[in-house]
């Protein structure tokens, strides 16, 4: 069986399309960066697609929201809609969420439609607004702890409930958040947030440092109800390998990144936390988990 397509969608201002590429291609995939010069209707032939990082039209308005409004995402909305898995990590979350494929909810008109009549995109239900850290502002970049949760999200539905994953974060404007109060918690509680921001010993993060960025909820990522669309803050493929991992981090993973540098025979290039997203999203296409 020939591996599953996946094509890496690159707008102008979006930077880490090679490290995304690479981690896919180690999960098995095989993968095409589709840069934005590209007709949106050749999308179709691909079986899932990853929204990189990075810095979109300059984030200019607010992160990811003229990417939102590309041609693009119309097709990847219809290709959403017919079960492929998509992913954006970061920039690609935020503009997942500007472009109201997650959470996906109560999509009264279509994107399309709703552009071309002037009408209200009535998905658009969360946002991801500007972080909020007591005594600084702006741009933040650090290691935390995500705590997998229960949920149909094709991304981690391989992993065990409870698994805690150290993964790095980096944007100006990564908290969850609607102006309509409680609706991040309800989404949480629905099984809409394969990740919640966590302690080194599992419990959800109730304040920075642990939660880097105010989000409601403890957020660090919300999927649609189907969960094959995910919107993901922190970075995995920036936690590819074990040797990537931060010496801030300790726990099991703090150890095995230990081990393997000092074995210097070349395990520091085995897999580090973040490869689970990408061998899930491998799973999903019949490769052995």
């Amino acid at each position: 069986m020939s591996a599953a397509r996946v094509a890496v969608v690159q707008f102008p201002g979006v930077n880490c399309e090679a490290e995304t590429e690479r981690a896919l291609s180690r999960a098995g995939l095989e993968v095409e960066v589709f840069r934005w010069t590209r007709a949106p209707r050749e999308l179709a032939a691909f079986d899932a697609y990853v929204l990189p990082g990075g810095f979109s039209w300059q984030d200019r308005v607010r992160a990811g929201a003229l990417a939102a409004k590309d041609p693009m995402l119309d097709e990847l909305a219809a290709r959403a809609a017919d079960g492929a898995p998509v992913l954006g990590i970061c920039n690609g979350a935020q503009v997942l969420v500007e472009a109201g494929l997650v959470p996906g909810a109560g999509n009264t008109v279509r994107r399309g439609a709703a552009r071309s009549a002037g009408a209200e995109d009535e998905s658009v239900q969360v946002a991801l607004a500007r972080n909020r850290m007591p005594e600084r502002t702006g741009y933040h970049t650090r290691w935390v702890w995500c705590r997998v949760e229960d949920t149909p999200c094709v991304f981690t539905r391989g992993l065990e409930p409870g698994t805690l994953l150290p993964l790095p974060v980096a944007h100006g404007e990564g908290r969850f958040a609607s102006a309509k109060k409680g609706r991040v918690e309800s989404l949480v509680a629905a099984g809409q947030a394969p990740l919640l921001y966590s302690r080194a010993d599992g419990a959800i993060a109730d304040s920075f440092p642990d939660n880097p960025n105010g989000s409601e909820a403890a957020a660090a990522a919300l999927c649609n109800a189907r969960g094959n669309v995910l919107a993901l803050m922190p970075h995995p493929e920036r936690a590819a390998t074990l040797g990537q991992v931060s010496r801030s981090i300790g726990g099991a993973w703090g150890a095995r990144r230990d081990r393997a540098l000092a074995a210097g025979d070349g395990s520091a290039f085995g897999d580090g936390p973040g490869m689970a997203f990408f061998h899930g999203l491998a799973a999903h296409f019949g490769a052995p988990a």
